[in-house]
């Protein structure tokens, strides 16, 4: 297969790249910049479908983030890819920051402290609620018992603090992705555009010249 790389990598490489990317973080958000700015579509669509992607990343719904930036883009008449680009403001690096200070907020908003789970056992618990929840399908069809203890006490101290804490967060955060990516991309056409007509004029007065010497 084309792109298919040489020697594979083992899980221990896997998950090393999914947190430290080649190159660093760095070069992999300056590669984004250079792919959400050469986007075949008006500038500020492209900043809509950011904005809608940093959005989501700020929602509980993991593994579910591109297809929520998808539609979101979709409502908001946003860019579709430069949605799926903008879901990279969640990333191993910003995911702790962003789940403390929204389960944090959210309980405030909602006085759920009671419910709270412990920050360390944050992923446990939606990998505990994932398994409950596969345990419960499971026993539709065959002869375990379904339990929901698991499921209620991840729903009351994690997810629906984190899903109402996240919304304040993640509109604020999608307003500033906006407000910076919109200027950036109106003058990144413009110096594109500048280009474009300046290779057309070049090429423009080479024809005029090749032409006046041949008319001689």
């Amino acid at each position: 297969m084309v792109f298919r790389r040489r020697t594979p990598l083992n899980l221990l490489q896997r998950l090393r790249v999914l947190v430290l990317p080649p190159g660093g973080w760095g070069r992999a958000f300056r590669y984004l910049r250079h792919r959400a700015s050469r986007l075949p579509d008006e500038p500020h669509r492209i900043a809509r479908g950011i904005a809608c992607g940093v959005f989501a990343s700020f929602t509980p719904l993991f593994g579910l983030h591109f297809f929520l930036a998808v539609f979101l883009a979709w409502v908001a008449r946003g860019n579709v890819i430069a949605a799926l680009i903008g879901t990279a403001a969640g990333n191993p690096l910003t995911f702790p920051f962003i789940a403390v200070l929204s389960i944090d907020l959210g309980h405030m908003i909602l006085d759920t402290k009671a419910y709270g789970v412990p920050m360390s056992q944050i992923m446990t618990a939606f990998g505990q609620a994932g398994d409950e929840l596969f345990r419960n399908i499971r026993a539709i069809f065959g002869a375990e018992e379904m339990r929901w203890d698991r499921l209620e006490r991840f729903f009351r101290g994690v997810f629906l603090p984190y899903f109402v804490g996240g919304l304040g967060p993640g509109l604020l955060a999608a307003l500033v992705s906006y407000w910076l990516s919109l200027p950036a991309l109106n003058g990144y056409h413009k110096l594109r555009a500048a280009r474009r007509e300046a290779r057309l004029r070049k090429q423009a007065a080479k024809a005029l010249h090749r032409d006046e010497g041949e008319s001689k």
